[in-house]
């Protein structure tokens, strides 16, 4: 018996990309699974290419707290329980420092960053109340501390201060609740090009090990394929 039948992950910014590549992954493990996108009818498109009956498409925008409720109470009215968010997400302005404007500085931090925080802010303690859950913030390596000055400057700093939300994270829920970050790595994606070296396959990999994490396995860490990494 497959016990994570019965599991309902969400992942964000999934219509594409990553966030789609982790959808189909979930799915084949036996997850059933909120596809979340900011577009609906692009979302719907690409459920209908996956063609299962597990995935449930959900409008959300994940800058805007109300949007990320609302979606919570449709779930919730239809009993749905999310035990594992993925915090997929996310954009990638290419600004250095002294090209960067305050707005561009601004939309990144409210996608890569304060997206996180609506969307642990709301579905964490449920995941706390039933004693299960799983968290995972894809990050980047260009946002850690110690192997990479946080670059280019929007980007990293948004992702360094993910890494932080996610310790932060994991420090206020159960142990029973993994919350972790992972760099998939420079992934053939629309945001990260055709001569990318890694395949959307490998860069979800790790995504979708930390969304199936054993009870016994780490939180609070930073992992680059399923190993831990520096900050």
């Amino acid at each position: 018996m497959n016990l994570e039948r019965n599991r309902t992950a969400l992942v964000t910014g999934a219509n594409r990309g990553i966030g789609l590549e982790t959808v189909r992954q979930l799915d084949r493990a036996g997850f059933d699974v909120v596809l979340a996108a900011r577009d609906a009818a692009r979302g719907r498109a690409a459920a209908r290419a996956l063609g299962s009956s597990r995935i449930r498409v959900e409008e959300l925008e994940v800058t805007d707290a109300e949007s990320v409720e609302a979606c919570a109470r449709r779930l919730a009215g239809d009993g749905v329980d999310v035990d594992v968010l993925v915090n997929n997400a996310g954009i990638y302005p290419i600004n250095s420092f002294f090209s960067l404007d305050e707005d561009t500085l601004r939309r990144a931090l409210d996608v890569n960053l304060m997206g996180a925080f609506h969307t642990c802010r709301t579905f964490c303690p449920g995941m706390a109340r039933r004693g299960w859950g799983r968290v995972v913030n894809v990050s980047s390596g260009l946002g850690s501390l110690t192997g990479n000055v946080p670059s280019p400057a929007a980007y990293g700093v948004s992702k360094a201060a993910l890494n932080a939300l996610t310790l932060v994270v994991s420090a206020a829920v159960p142990e029973t609740v993994k919350v972790n970050a992972v760099c998939p790595g420079w992934v053939r994606t629309d945001m990260g090009g055709r001569g990318a070296p890694t395949s959307v396959e490998q860069g979800a990999d790790t995504v979708t090990w930390l969304a199936r994490l054993p009870d016994s396995g780490p939180t609070g860490g930073f992992f680059r394929n399923r190993t831990r990494i520096d900050w």
